[in-house]
């Protein structure tokens, strides 16, 4: 299966909320026809209702592929809806996160192609990280998934779907991290004089151009620590609190990424 195949068969997003929304402008602003493309949405936003896709209408008889895109709460009443595409030559891919791929098996049957992958938020403008994992009849067509989610971003392959619980915690939810360290550092500021402002617009710019030097730069992040951080300066004096073996930020991001792949364990059950 391929793009042509996209085209001709047609695409069903199941559910169109942030993530669906960011994924559905990328296929869109990449050529995908929005006549190729339906959406079931209970609560359509504005900008849907203008793209000119099929929406909310009667499904094509045999979709190329199915994107599910809802709540993992609304999975029970809304994925039974598309048994009948089941074991067939309909390509599921989910975003929902904490839903393996068993249930998907269960509900749709066990020769239906699945493949779960984790997106986060930086989709919106293009600068997401998806993880992807096939179940056995999804595994040939992973290359057709890793190219409709580079539409927002980079991709990776799993080996193994327990790794699910750790991406969850590092890259799925890992934007919520970064924008409360944005938070952290502007309070900080503020602390030590900084009108509210200011100190906003100096965490926000330092985190944003920390963060692309970081992707794009030939140097680790480790080396570009070291690049900032004079012996005995001011770098290093903030370090010597951060890196605290006990109380510093490499046990506390441990603490923090272990809670929330425990939970993504019980959502699973």
């Amino acid at each position: 299966m391929d793009m042509n195949d996209l085209h001709s068969r047609g695409l069903v997003l199941l559910g169109c909320g942030k993530m669906g929304s960011a994924m559905l402008a990328g296929w869109l602003g990449q050529g995908l026809p929005a006549a190729s493309v339906w959406v079931q949405d209970p609560n359509p936003s504005d900008w849907l209702q203008g793209q000119g896709v099929h929406l909310n209408a009667p499904l094509p008889a045999s979709p190329a592929v199915v994107l599910v895109a809802v709540k993992p709460q609304m999975m029970e009443q809304a994925l039974p809806m598309l048994a009948g595409y089941g074991n067939g030559n309909t390509l599921f891919i989910s975003v929902a996160a904490g839903t393996p791929l068993a249930f998907y098996g269960r509900v749709l049957g066990a020769q239906t192609p699945v493949i779960r992958a984790m997106p986060n938020t930086p989709a919106a403008i293009g600068r997401g990280i998806t993880a992807l994992i096939a179940n056995p009849a999804g595994q040939a067509h992973l290359p057709l998934a890793e190219s409709l989610l580079s539409a927002v971003g980079q991709t990776v392959q799993l080996t193994d779907e327990e790794q699910m619980h750790a991406v969850t915690a590092l890259s799925g939810s890992g934007p919520a991290y970064v924008f409360h360290l944005i938070e952290a550092m502007a309070a900080a500021g503020v602390a030590q004089g900084l009108p509210d402002d200011l100190a906003m617009r100096l965490a926000r710019a330092t985190v944003g151009g920390a963060g692309q030097l970081a992707e794009t730069a030939q140097e680790s992040p480790t080396q570009l620590r070291v690049n900032v951080t004079s012996p005995g300066g001011t770098t290093a004096a903030a370090l010597a609190v951060l890196m605290n073996e006990d109380t510093g930020l490499v046990p506390l991001m441990r603490r923090a990424m272990q809670a929330n792949a425990d939970r993504s364990r019980e959502l699973a059950k």
